[in-house]
């Protein structure tokens, strides 16, 4: 399993999910933790994890729905954010499905990897039903 990991290192408030990462990676060696900025990377694939902080969340969420993300006009490449790439990526067939664990803005560490423990542990059991 391999999650991508979206965030800004030198921000402190939209650095969480990469330090998350750091921690967890630590304690699921089955899961690979890929820091990632460059989306046109992403090769094809049937489902795609992805770990990012979402600003208006008050818990950390597992999003699976992007069309209900307000997306706004793009005037310059600083519009295109990860909403509109994975729309765009769903929209030709170059993935299927979606997990976002959406991190809440301005919320610490501490306060949400426990939550995202859970997650990843439930996810890795019903890969290992599935196979």
């Amino acid at each position: 399993m391999k999650i991508y990991v979206f965030g800004n290192p030198l921000l402190r408030k939209d650095s969480i999910a990469i330090k998350i990462a750091r921690k967890l990676a630590k304690k699921f060696p089955e899961i690979e933790f890929k820091e990632f900025d460059v989306v046109e990377d992403l090769e094809e694939i049937d489902t795609l994890y992805l770990m990012d902080v979402v600003k208006g969340l008050k818990k950390v969420k597992i999003i699976e729905n992007f069309d209900f993300i307000e997306t706004k006009k793009i005037f310059s490449l600083h519009d295109y954010d990860l909403s509109y790439e994975v729309k765009l990526l769903k929209k030709i067939g170059k993935i299927k499905k979606v997990f976002l664990i959406g991190i809440p803005f301005g919320k610490s560490e501490r306060e949400v990897e426990a939550q995202i423990h859970l997650i990843l542990k439930k996810w890795l059991a019903q890969l290992k039903q599935g196979s």
